[in-house]
């Protein structure tokens, strides 16, 4: 296991990138100290802890298609365009089991990052003190303002931690990890352009402006983020695995072609990294 940080952005389906680098890394016992993520990140990151080779693949794509999974139907009756419950609960639990015990012994450290919708900060929560708990952070982490509700934890409303620290690396170099690899979903230097949502934003979460405030920033700190791992990979303090080209995947995609492309293309990006990835390492 080596001494370094694994940082994973989320970004909804085209987190199959991630799952695809992952895989690489579980079938070559590719491990680190310290993972953490947001959203999708943290959905990837948890099974790639628990040591599930397969099971990121099974659920992502191979139940993409279902309607409880992702659909319209279940924003008009459920307020929701994921299926929050069945994704972290009837998945987990029922369908494809994820393995608690292997999750909880395993050696890494595990960070989920979400938002405190009271205070529009980054609240993170580790495997340590909130194992039990990890599967209800990692919903509140992948909980997107307009399409899923905030999540109630220990007297906290929490929403998707991407709003605030869409690349949870400085926390990581926080925490002590002096070197960090980091998984982007983007391809490279991938800027967010403005959208024409704050208005809405702040009329929806009028009981929480601060929600509202992180939205309307969020193009900012995801663009000042980048600057950021930009300059610490010109360092040599970070190594970031990103795609190598532009797939036709949305963050809300159900084409099970195109996810399993994106899938492969992260693990064919890994592959070809592992020997420039080691040499960085040592």
């Amino acid at each position: 296991m080596y001494n370094c940080g694994l940082v994973l952005e989320g970004g909804g389906m085209k987190g199959l990138y991630t799952a695809g680098v992952l895989e690489y890394f579980l079938e070559n016992e590719l491990f680190f100290s310290y993972v953490s993520g947001v959203s999708a990140g943290a959905c990837m990151g948890a099974s790639y802890v628990s040591r599930q080779k397969g099971r990121n693949k099974e659920v992502n794509v191979g139940l993409a298609s279902d309607p409880r999974f992702l659909s319209w139907r279940n924003l008009i009756f459920k307020r929701e365009l994921f299926g929050m419950d069945f994704l972290f609960d009837e998945i987990p639990n029922k369908l494809v089991p994820f393995d608690y015990e292997a999750f909880r012994e395993s050696k890494e450290r595990f960070l989920v990052a979400t938002m405190d919708c009271q205070t529009g900060e980054a609240r993170y929560y580790d495997k340590e003190k909130h194992g039990k708990d990890i599967l209800k952070i990692i919903r509140a982490s992948s909980s997107l303002p307009f399409i899923a509700a905030p999540v109630e934890y220990e007297g906290r409303m929490l929403l998707d931690g991407g709003l605030v620290d869409p690349v949870p690396v400085k926390k990581s170099i926080e925490d002590g990890n002096e070197k960090n690899i980091v998984v982007l979903t983007k391809g490279e230097n991938k800027r967010l352009e403005p959208g024409r949502t704050s208005g809405l934003m702040r009329l929806l979460y009028r009981k929480y402006p601060a929600v509202a405030e992180s939205f309307r920033k969020r193009l900012v700190t995801y663009n000042e983020t980048l600057g950021f791992l930009e300059k610490e990979q010109k360092n040599g303090n970070i190594f970031i695995i990103q795609p190598s080209r532009e797939l036709p995947v949305s963050s809300f995609e159900r084409n099970e072609a195109r996810l399993l492309s994106l899938y492969d293309l992260g693990y064919n990006d890994a592959k070809n990294n592992v020997i420039r990835l080691k040499q960085w390492l040592s």
